[in-house]
């Protein structure tokens, strides 16, 4: 028979949903390759370790940026390698993918990303908005003459979008997300303590205490941080505080509110009171940050209802639209290419 798989090939992460099994495979968007045979070393969690601390003639790409792809290449033997672990080798009948993409990906962007698909070995292809690929993973009655906002804050991307009837009203896209602020906290200590941190460092501040709304809890967050002294060019230990990261990554998460803001104004009155009656529905990886939930709160006035498992949401919605014939249709209609 033939297998269904659903793709968030995402900027940070990789998660593949398999059809009657679930989220699958759930690794880092990362491929180390030896740059002499060009032969694949490692791929995922393993490659992930390797950044940073390799020799000259290995390199560890992530082949997408801000959600699209970036490195064709790269991203179709990544692709490659994921289907067939999904499939565990046994791929007679080509499966059918359906991959997420951000809502504003241009069109050449689209079709790389359906041609990398078809080249890694997908019998069929096709793309999802991110948006209601969340808003199907999070449960959303999406179908249904009803208002529905989802926002999937991921690694590359932002996605806001009010669904209705099956299709998307409104969307925002906007390539403001996870690395965003993984960039602001490297900047911060750079500015303030002229020591210098990696791009995994500051993910693992962010995860341990980044934080985006005032509360003494946050503030209180601590953590110890070794980098480069850019004075000495020796190690150097600092002390992290909650109230520092998040004075660190204010601005790309203001840029992200305003955005939802200017969501909302632009949304339908009568759709509008269905998003009050059912609350925004919250996913991605920034789902998780501290105080994210509180904050969208307050400045939008509305209830905010993060999903069950944020990080898997764009995979499961686009491995269960294959049960949503209406959906799988428009798909094909209007954005399959």
């Amino acid at each position: 028979m033939r297998a269904y798989l659903g793709i968030d090939l995402g900027t940070a992460n990789t998660l593949v949903y398999l059809k009657g099994k679930g989220i699958i495979i759930n690794e880092p968007s990362v491929i180390a390759i030896d740059k002499v045979s060009e032969d694949i070393l490692q791929v995922g969690t393993e490659a992930k370790k390797m950044i940073g601390k390799i020799p000259a003639n290995i390199v560890a790409i992530r082949p997408l940026r801000d959600g699209v792809i970036a490195d064709y290449e790269v991203a179709m033997a990544m692709l490659k390698y994921f289907i067939n672990q999904a499939l565990g080798g046994f791929n007679l009948i080509k499966p059918t993918v359906i991959v997420g993409i951000p809502t504003n990906a241009t069109e050449v962007e689209r079709r790389a990303l359906k041609n990398a698909t078809l080249d890694a070995g997908a019998g069929k292809a096709f793309l999802i908005e991110e948006s209601m690929a969340t808003a199907i993973g999070a449960g959303l009655e999406v179908e249904e003459a009803s208002g529905n906002m989802a926002i999937d804050i991921g690694g590359g991307t932002t996605e806001i979008a009010v669904i209705s009837l099956g299709n998307i009203v409104l969307s925002k896209s906007i390539r403001i997300a996870g690395d965003e602020l993984d960039q602001a906290i490297v900047n911060y200590i750079k500015s303030k303590y002229a020591l210098l941190i990696g791009d995994r460092t500051a993910e693992q501040i962010k995860i341990e205490i980044g934080n985006c709304f005032e509360t003494p809890e946050y503030n209180n967050l601590k953590i110890d941080v070794i980098g480069l002294d850019m004075l000495s060019g020796l190690p150097k230990r600092i002390v992290l505080s909650g109230i520092e990261i998040r004075e660190a990554i204010s601005l790309p998460i203001s840029k992200i509110t305003e955005n939802i803001k200017l969501a909302i104004e632009n949304t339908p009155p009568e759709l509008l009171a269905d998003i009050v009656n059912k609350g925004i529905f919250l996913a991605g990886g920034g789902a998780m940050l501290k105080g994210m939930k509180e904050l969208i709160e307050k400045e939008t006035k509305i209830r905010v209802v993060v999903a069950e498992e944020p990080l898997t949401c764009v995979a499961r919605g686009a491995g269960l639209v294959v049960d949503k014939i209406n959906i799988l249709e428009n798909l094909e209609k209007n954005r399959a290419i």
